[in-house]
């Protein structure tokens, strides 16, 4: 292929800068996590392989203490190349072993791109493929980025919501059904129903582990395991088990691993829901706190920041539409990720850079918008309970509370005579003569269970 010029302070190689020439496209990297899952795989398998025979101890040592400095952050910038390179993700994967074979010899006394004594092909790839090496890492990265990140969010989230519903729980308010007013809940009751939404959709992303933490190593190219020795695989998932205190285990079939990345669009399906469910309940405090004059005006929310540039004083719903365009890009990166998902050709998917760079930026938003609304909105949300008994006094649908008393049909009644007549639901009733003031007032108080 001919001779290629790789800047004097680089640690990656020829096949790097030939990558960076070759795929000008775009600004987006290929995600840290996704190069620090990788960097975890070199690890447990430079170690392996010298348990194995296969690697002196000395060039195993080398090539872990390499590991250990990309996991910790220090070479960050030697991984410049983006998502739009081969679907298979095999420049990435030389561009961890020639940083970490020139780092490794650099430490080993020798000269960068000497190859000697660790060589990226034959020490730092020893038993391993871009084909299995790279999805594995995918899986890796997207669930200790789930556990790591998404989950404390949504915790915290969670408590938030749970403490506002055990403290609205004596806040009797309007029901609404099809944007008109309906049967009186508590405003406890709506808290509580956000609540459940972040548990479900928690269950939904949990229910796809048992796929999720399964890894294709030992499968190489095609998924017969070719150059890779029997034991090779078990052991580095052991070691990654270990060392991430999670339980990976190994594919039931590496051809089908190699060959699709539908565990992945499952995942991707997952944080679609938690991105619906957190639109839904960003709209509803939106709409809940509209106005506050001329809206609806039953929450409070905190005052973070001014709202406009003109008006002065006005309070803008900002966590929540942040919340919401974070969900919509989600669910539009879970559509690209649907597609992508049916690049699977023969023995080998050939969209992976692309399903790991959305899904982790996804994992990456939802964790973050997650955090910043429960801390920064949900916590400091008030009643306002004036304006929630305004509404709930001049509600005619309270009229549905009378219906054990009075039958379906008396109840009607009662509220077209009121809505007619411009009154009060207790004034009908007083007016049809079907109850006296005093019954009245006291079924009202025993339905709200006062």
């Amino acid at each position: 292929m001919g001779e290629v010029a790789v800047p004097a302070d680089a640690y990656f190689g020829s096949q790097t800068q030939r990558a960076l020439e070759n795929f000008p496209i775009g600004t987006e990297r290929i995600p840290q996590e996704l190069i620090r899952a990788i960097a975890l795989i070199k690890k447990a398998s430079a170690y392996v392989n010298r348990d194995l025979g296969l690697l002196p101890a000395d060039k195993a040592q080398w090539i872990v203490l390499v590991c250990d400095e990309i996991l910790a952050g220090q070479w960050d910038e030697q991984f410049p190349l983006l998502v739009w390179q081969s679907g298979s993700g095999t420049q990435t994967n030389m561009n961890l072993n020639e940083v970490i074979s020139n780092r490794a010899n650099e430490l080993a006394g020798q000269v960068k791109g000497s190859k000697r004594p660790i060589h990226p092909n034959d020490a730092v790839n020893l038993s391993q493929s871009s084909n299995d090496v790279f999805p594995s890492a995918m899986h890796l990265a997207v669930g200790l980025s789930i556990k790591q990140r998404l989950f404390p969010a949504i915790a915290s989230l969670k408590q938030e919501l749970f403490e506002k519903s055990q403290a609205f729980q004596s806040i009797w308010m309007v029901g609404r059904t099809h944007l008109m007013d309906a049967a009186p809940l508590t405003l406890g009751q709506v808290f509580s129903g956000y609540h459940q939404q972040l548990v479900a959709a928690q269950e939904t992303i949990e229910a796809t582990f048992p796929h999720l933490y399964q890894l294709a190593l030992g499968g190489t190219a095609v998924g017969t395991g070719l150059n890779a020795p029997p034991t090779y695989a078990e052991k580095v998932v052991d070691l990654l088990s270990r060392w991430t205190e999670e339980s990976w285990t190994l594919v039931p079939n590496r051809f089908e691993a190699l060959s699709c990345s539908d565990t992945l669009v499952e995942v991707s399906g997952a944080l679609r829901r938690m991105a619906l469910a957190l639109y839904k309940i960003a709209n509803d405090l939106r709409w809940f706190s509209s106005g506050p004059d001329g809206g609806i005006g039953e929450l409070i929310f905190p005052e973070n920041e001014p709202g406009s540039s003109i008006m002065p004083g006005k309070v803008n719903p900002t966590q929540c539409e942040m919340v919401m365009m974070i969900a919509t890009h989600v669910v539009g990166s879970d559509a690209t990720v649907a597609f992508a998902g049916s690049q699977g050709n023969f023995q080998l998917h050939v969209a992976r850079p692309l399903i790991a760079y959305h899904l982790l930026s996804s994992i990456r938003l939802l964790g973050d918008a997650i955090q910043s609304f429960g801390a920064r909105c949900v916590r400091g949300i008030r009643p306002n309970t004036a304006r929630i008994q305004s509404h709930l006094d001049s509600c005619l649908m309270l009229a549905v509370l009378f219906n054990p008393i009075l039958g379906y049909d008396q109840t009607a009644k009662m509220v077209q005579k009121a809505s007619k007549e411009g009154t009060s639901l207790k004034k009908a009733a007083l007016s049809l003569g079907l109850l006296t003031e005093e019954a009245f007032d006291l079924h009202l108080q025993r339905a709200f269970g006062l």
